[in-house]
């Protein structure tokens, strides 16, 4: 690359080793807004708002929020995605991201101190984004800054939109800017349907892969259960409607068929960058979802609505959809008592199927925010006595387990381990309750029978707890003849020794 084009970069609020998120937060956010990134984090500030004076905890604890948008790159067939960022964070991503299925390579461009500082960074993103930009095998690249390209200013707004008819995605996702990884998928799910209606804009564009449905269609937004969208399919049938693709996407000429809906589902609520070109394109948006008696009867009306349905045909899809609904919580129910937290999204949807379900629902937490899609069903819930906490830190979630005592804690990883560790019966959010149906009857049926299984394991850990009982814990830990005596004094000074060590061979990297 000609030095004359090469981009200087603004690092000079950047102290220490100014090379991972152990910068901090707030030292990280200072140094992206003074390298011009002010616009884009007003941006992400007014869409996903924080808890504000919060203390400690004004974010909620969950993995690298970038995740989510790596995760929606690496779903959608001729996508290649790019990450820019601290060696270590590319490597927990990619780590994550395999662990969860991706099933191809994730790019990555090095930088270090000398290119982050003299703007060599963004070449060698331009360099690698031209070098994959292959129309036979791509139609998108996606390139990602992690924090500290972000928070240096590496200005990807200067890619070129386009290379040989493959689209080029640039977005910042710093962890100081998107408070969970769910919200940063709509970082890019945003991102994308801004790029298409764009697109839609200007000329014809691809058709769907299976061509275009002949009835109005409903566009789903949120990742959900692959039979959910059947169910829900069923359920507006009646009414002359039929379900488009759900967003995100899993390829781009989805996205065009998801513009052109009738209304937009908001089935997860905190999708607010994507609402946002939804109702550019002069599309209505609905909240809340199927789920249950009360809350199925009146999604459907509200979609009948917002697509001119008559009450004649509305009704009918109410009736048949609450008819099987009806039979079944009529033959099974949820005794028992649950606490509900989670960092999907549908957390309160969740709650309100368990609750119609017969369980005593006292809390639920999301660490998600409250938005105008999920304030109906907050009201519900609040109406039936649950506490709902926004933006739930793992302390208020722990807190809760051990207010209300319940039969059965579903959570995220750590609630489960401490749920567990309390004797009660535990189970995980993501892999165990998001990852089954929750609409309509199929829905209540698989969340009675899950959650009848967990709680039926209560004797099993009461004869796990009286069989370990007496081995310790923590550090004492074992059977012992004499039980170790802790010394915090030594641990806090091993911490420091290394803390030292380690400010050292940064500061010899840094030269």
């Amino acid at each position: 690359m000609d030095n004359a084009r090469t981009i200087p970069i603004q690092t000079a609020s950047l102290e220490g080793d100014g090379m991972g998120c152990h910068a901090g937060g707030e030292q990280l956010l200072a140094a992206a807004k003074a390298a011009g990134k002010s616009e884009t984090l007003q941006q992400y500030a007014a869409d996903y708002p924080r808890v504000e004076n919060a203390g400690p905890h004004d974010q909620p604890q969950s993995m690298c929020p970038a995740f989510g948008s790596l995760r929606v790159g690496l779903r959608m067939r001729r996508t290649a995605t790019i990450l820019s960022g601290s060696a270590c964070c590319v490597y927990g991503l990619t780590f994550t991201s395999h662990f969860y299925g991706a099933r191809r390579s994730v790019g990555y461009v090095p930088f270090n101190s000398e290119t982050l500082v003299t703007g060599k960074l963004f070449e060698d993103i331009r360099e690698a984004v031209h070098a994959q930009a292959n129309p036979a095998e791509l139609d998108a690249i996606v390139v990602i800054n992690l924090c500290v390209p972000t928070a240096s200013g590496v200005p990807l707004q200067l890619l070129p939109k386009e290379i040989q008819g493959v689209r080029i995605i640039g977005i910042d996702v710093p962890g100081f800017g998107v408070p969970t990884h769910a919200e940063a998928k709509d970082v890019l799910a945003g991102a994308m349907l801004r790029y298409a209606r764009d697109e839609v804009q200007n000329g014809p564009v691809a058709a769907p892969r299976g061509g275009r449905q002949d009835k109005p269609t409903i566009t789903l937004l949120g990742e959900m259960f692959p039979a959910d969208p059947v169910i829900i399919g069923q359920m507006i049938a009646p009414m002359g409607l039929a379900v488009g693709p759900s967003v995100p996407t899993r390829e781009w000429r989805e996205l065009y068929a998801a513009l052109d809906c009738a209304a937009v589902a908001a089935i997860h609520p905190f999708y607010t960058a994507s609402v946002r070109e939804f109702e550019a394109a002069g599309r209505p948006v609905i909240g809340s979802a199927p789920v249950g008696l009360d809350g199925t009867q009146a999604w459907l009306q509200r979609i009948g609505e917002a697509c001119g349905i008559p009450t004649a045909l509305i009704d009918q899809a109410r009736n048949q959809a609450l008819h099987g609904m009806r039979d079944m919580l009529a033959k099974q129910s949820i005794k028992g008592r649950i606490t509900l937290s989670g960092y999907e999204g549908s957390e309160l949807l969740v709650a309100r199927l368990l609750i119609e379900c017969g369980a005593d629902v006292p809390y639920v937490g999301s660490a998600c925010p409250a938005t105008r899609w999920n304030a109906e069903d907050a009201e519900w819930l609040r109406h039936k006595g649950v506490q709902v906490q926004f933006r739930a830190s793992l302390e208020q979630d722990m807190a809760a387990v051990h207010a209300f005592q319940p039969d059965l804690a579903i959570g995220t990883t750590p609630i489960v381990q401490k749920a567990k560790q309390l004797c009660i019966p535990s189970l995980y959010f993501t892999n165990l309750i998001s990852a089954r149906p929750l609409m309509g009857v199929a829905g209540a049926g698989s969340l009675v029978q899950v959650i009848q299984a967990a709680m039926g394991n209560k004797t099993r850990f009461d004869a796990m707890k009286s069989f370990f009982d007496g081995v310790g814990s923590g550090h004492a830990a074992g059977v012992w003849e004499g039980v170790p005596q802790d010394r915090p004094e030594f641990k806090a000074e091993t911490r420091r020794q290394l803390e030292k060590k380690l400010k050292k061979r940064k500061a010899e990297e840094m030269g």
